[in-house]
């Protein structure tokens, strides 16, 4: 799985699974394995908001931070999207 950074931010990994490049860039946030289950998925546009697509077992306060830190490095973290995936932002 390929993570944004090495780092938790708020007690999270932040990371995609490669096969889901398919679709638009996406953050996924979770504490421990780096699976899909109970994990919060996050969709970024182009201005770097985020949809909240699954809550996991993250609280709304956390899920709160977490899209103010996508909001501020959204554009470095695309960076490493691009480097698996020729989908662009989330448009919906």
């Amino acid at each position: 799985m390929p993570k944004y950074y090495e780092f938790k931010v708020e007690g999270y990994y932040l990371y995609f699974t490669s096969f889901c490049t398919i679709e638009c860039m996406h953050v996924h946030a979770s504490d421990r394995k780096l699976t899909e289950e109970g994990s919060a998925k996050f969709f970024v546009k182009d201005n770097g908001d985020t949809v909240v697509q699954e809550k996991g077992i993250v609280n709304d306060r956390t899920i709160r931070k977490l899209q103010a830190f996508i909001k501020k490095n959204y554009k470095e973290m695309y960076k490493k999207w691009s480097e698996y995936s020729k989908e662009g932002f989330y448009r919906g």
